[in-house]
C-alpha cells in the first residue's frame, strides 16, 4: 500500500534550514522524496513524500521535529497564510491504498505530532471530526497571530490546549489529490491580483472545485500571483480554470505571463491539457510512446 504526503513548512528562504528539512527524511527505508520546493515570497516551502505508512509517518515525525526546532513563527511574515512550523500535512492515497486508509495514516501521524513534539493538532478534510474543520480555509482563519485566541474556545482534536509558542499548530489530513497552481501576472498592482482570484475562487461564485488567492510575489518577481488549487479536477479541469484566468488578466488590462505548478499533477490532468491545448478529443496516456511501451512490457 502506498501513500502521498504533501507537507508544507513556514520557511522559504533559509538555505539551512531547507536543506536541514531535505536531509531529515533520506536513509528511511520505504520512503521516497519526490520533490520539494521553496518560494521566498510565500516564505514557504513543500516536500512530496511517497511510501509505505509505517516509513511514511516516521519521514513525517523526523522532518517535523525539525521544522518545530528550527522555524520561529514569531518571526515569520510571508504571503501565504499559515497556522505552524509544519503548517499542514495532507495524505493521498496511492497505489493499493484508499481514502479510509489514507485517513487512517494521518491520524497516526497526529498522535504522535502530538506526543513527541507538543504540536495541537487539527483534523481536516476526509480527517476531520468535526464538519466546520472539513476546509482548510477555516481550519487556517486567524492564522498563528490568532491561534491562542481561536484555540480557548475551538480546543484541537489531540494534543496541547494552548499553541506551540514558537512552531503553533499543525493541521493533518486525508484528501483526494489536488493540482496547486500558480499564474503570473504582468502587473505589481495586487487589487488586480484579487479581482481574478474572486472570479475564478468557488466560493465567490467562480469554478467548482477551484480555490484562488492572490499571492504579493513583487519582491522576488516583480509581478503578482494568483494562486490556484484545483480540489475537483476533474469537475473544472485545469485549462478551464488557466483560461478563466486569462480572460479575467485581460479584463483588468493585464495578462498571464507565465506558470508554476507546485508537487505534482495526476495523469489524468495532463490527459485533460492535451486534449484541450490540442483538440485531441480521443487522447489518453497510452498516446505517449513511454506508457505504450511500459504497458505492453506490464501485460507481457
Amino acid at each position: 500500500m502506498w501513500i502521498e504526503s504533501i507537507p508544507n513548512f513556514s520557511e522559504g528562504r533559509d538555505a539551512e534550514t531547507l536543506e536541514a528539512l531535505k536531509r531529515s527524511v533520506e536513509g528511511i527505508p520505504g520512503v521516497y522524496r519526490l520533490g520539494f520546493e521553496a518560494d521566498p515570497d510565500h516564505h514557504r516551502s513543500v516536500m512530496t513524500l511517497a511510501g509505505e505508512p509505517t516509513a511514511l509517518v516516521e519521514a513525517l515525525v523526523r522532518v517535523s521535529r525539525v521544522a518545530v526546532e528550527r522555524i520561529d513563527l514569531r518571526r515569520h511574515q510571508g504571503t501565504h497564510p499559515r497556522i505552524g512550523a509544519v503548517d499542514v500535512i495532507p495524505f493521498v492515497p496511492l497505489s493499493g491504498a484508499s481514502l479510509p486508509d489514507a485517513v487512517s495514516v494521518s491520524r497516526r501521524l497526529g498522535e504522535r505530532l502530538a506526543a513527541e513534539l507538543q504540536l495541537p493538532v487539527f483534523y481536516y478534510e476526509a480527517s476531520a471530526l468535526k464538519p466546520e474543520r472539513k476546509n482548510l480555509a477555516a481550519v487556517r482563519r486567524g492564522q498563528f497571530e490568532g491561534l491562542a485566541d481561536r484555540m480557548a474556545k475551538d480546543p484541537p482534536d489531540v494534543g496541547p490546549i494552548r499553541p506551540h509558542p514558537s512552531a503553533g499548530a499543525v493541521a493533518v489530513g486525508a484528501r483526494r489529490p489536488l493540482i496547486a497552481f500558480n499564474a503570473y501576472l504582468d502587473t505589481q498592482d495586487l487589487a488586480v491580483a484579487e479581482r481574478v482570484a474572486r472570479a475564478v475562487r468557488h466560493s465567490s461564485g467562480g469554478l467548482a472545485g477551484v480555490k484562488a488567492l492572490a499571492m504579493d510575489t513583487r519582491p522576488s518577481q516583480g509581478m503578482v500571483q494568483v494562486s490556484m488549487n484545483l480540489v475537483d479536477y476533474p469537475t473544472t479541469p485545469l485549462p478551464r480554470a488557466l483560461d478563466l484566468v486569462r480572460v479575467e488578466a485581460q479584463r483588468w488590462g493585464t495578462r498571464v505571463v507565465r506558470t508554476e505548478l507546485i508537487g505534482f499533477m495526476p495523469m489524468a490532468a495532463v490527459e485533460d491539457i492535451v486534449r484541450h491545448y490540442l483538440g485531441l478529443w480521443d487522447f489518453d496516456r497510452f498516446r505517449i510512446v513511454e506508457e505504450a511501451v511500459r504497458q505492453a512490457t506490464d501485460q507481457s
